[in-house]
């Protein structure tokens, strides 16, 4: 981003816009302060570059396979190539990493590496590595490499949780093909979340927005502060040339990344309960918190599933959860990051209101199961495909084998296999093939969110359904007609 976006700039230049006269002498202070802010940016740029590395892919052919390139990381909703042809290229992409260890484990995404059939890292001073993947988590688009390697910097890796909204931050990586590019920008917000989408990728999971440029090819490297620290690894952007992109915050990608090099994976823990925020249940609060007085901010459990872990302890539908171990947490998304961080089969303790009593209750969480094994399951089950008979659709998971078979490279949403003659969804020109990924603007990335999804819809009154075909995004309302 040029200096001149900056706001501290902006009394200079105009002091300096009238016929060569001299600065005034507030302005030389102003100037000089806009010098030192410019010398901090190339500061951090040339103290972070060596840690940063360029991540060459080439992937497995298959047999859906687009046009022969490949981007790196794909814009919300955009679908950059529609695979129809039936020769198999092997594709090659660029993307970004960050070097984590001396001895060289590599910090990058998922998407960056994912079905990768060669990898080669290379570094700003020239010295070219081949790669092997150590370990991948789709779910949070993390992946560490490992390159044979010694005596390297690693970059520092800061707290995610202190980032402020405002505070200037860099990006640094090889957007399209243009190595160690560095752009300027600020932390625009935290907290961004987008669940349910990118088909369980990036679901349940925050986000850092930044306006600091990102296109493909930043994907998998650091967005930095000004003390040099990596506070987020760049992910994705919304749309093409918006300036607003979106990066996983390190905390997060830490701890995915601690397992990944330990374990080869990493598994996340559930306890079976459906939860809310207690601040926003108006209900609740309506009743003067008769059912939990003492109970100032925490989150409700609302439901407790059969045969889950939580069935088997004490707690109870109506109590609030404050705190997890000993760690406060006041929303949903606090107390879902907590219990899925444990390790399963380990007891946790949960601090729990209710009424007027306060309770340590016992539960011992279970492991998660991952995207792929709940699509087993489903297909195991026969349960894969859910099917809206007034509206004549029929929808599947979709998963990556599902997505090449149809020739789609999104992987946001559920995928519509058959359409009834003469039903709703005909009438409005929905194919197999299409990509459902919002029921009246409810993400949807799975059948049985899609099922959740119309059970709190009237199709008598009509739904709207956000689709995806060929790359481009469009709605339509569907009314169930008797006929």
């Amino acid at each position: 981003m040029p200096i001149k976006s900056l706001c501290i700039c902006v009394p200079v230049a105009a002091a300096l816009a009238f016929g060569g006269e001299t600065v005034r002498a507030k302005d030389s202070s102003a100037l000089d302060l806009a010098r030192q802010l410019n010398e901090a940016f190339i500061q951090v740029a040339d103290a972070v570059s060596p840690a940063v590395v360029i991540i060459e892919v080439i992937e497995k052919p298959s047999e859906d396979a687009g046009d022969g390139s490949l981007w790196d990381f794909l814009p919300r909703g955009v679908n950059p190539h529609n695979r129809k042809h039936n020769y198999k290229p092997k594709l090659q992409g660029e993307g970004s990493g960050i070097v984590v260890s001396p001895d060289g484990y590599i910090l990058t995404n998922d998407h960056v590496v994912e079905n990768a059939e060669k990898i080669t890292v290379r570094f700003k001073d020239g010295r070219v590595y081949e790669g092997e993947v150590k370990g991948t988590d789709p779910e949070s688009d993390i992946a560490v490499i490992k390159i044979k390697a010694a005596g390297l910097t690693p970059a520092k890796l800061g707290d995610s949780d202190a980032a402020r909204v405002g505070e200037f931050v860099l990006a640094i990586g090889a957007p399209f093909a243009l190595s160690y590019s560095v752009t300027v920008g600020h932390v625009s917000a935290k907290g961004r979340s987008f669940e349910g989408e990118m088909g369980g990728v990036y679901a349940d999971q925050d986000f850092i927005q930044t306006d600091a440029s990102i296109n493909p090819g930043n994907s998998g490297g650091p967005l930095v502060n000004l003390y040099g620290e990596v506070i987020a690894v760049n992910a994705m952007i919304e749309g093409m040339n918006t300036g607003i992109g979106f990066a996983i915050p390190i905390n997060l990608a830490k701890k995915v990344m601690n397992h990944l090099i330990s374990e080869g994976k990493y598994t996340r823990a559930r306890i079976g309960i459906g939860i809310h925020e207690l601040k926003n249940d108006r209900d609740y609060l309506s009743l003067d918190r008769k059912l939990a007085p003492d109970a100032q901010d925490g989150v409700v459990v609302e439901e407790i599933l059969p045969d889950g872990p939580a069935a088997k302890s004490e707690l109870r539908p109506g109590d609030v959860i404050t705190a997890v171990d000993g760690k406060t947490v006041q929303t949903a998304r606090q107390l879902k990051d907590e219990i899925a961080g444990k390790k399963p089969g380990q007891p946790t303790t949960l601090s729990v209101v209710r009424a007027k009593d306060h309770l340590t209750i016992k539960v011992t969480p279970e492991a998660l199961p991952n995207e792929q094994e709940l699509a087993a399951q489903s297909r195991a089950g026969g349960s894969d495909e859910a099917a809206d008979a007034p509206l004549g659709i029929a929808v599947e998971a979709l998963t990556k084998q599902v997505a090449e078979q149809y020739g789609i490279s999104v992987s946001s949403g559920v995928i519509v296999t058959a359409v009834e003659q003469d039903s709703p969804a005909a009438e409005q020109d929905i194919k197999a093939g299409d990509v459902i990924t919002e029921v009246n603007r409810k993400h949807v990335s799975n059948p049985r969110q899609y099922r959740e999804a119309l059970k709190t819809a009237d199709p008598k009154m009509g739904l709207m359904l956000n689709l995806l075909r060929d790359g481009a995004s469009r709605f339509v309302v569907l009314k169930e007609t008797n006929h």
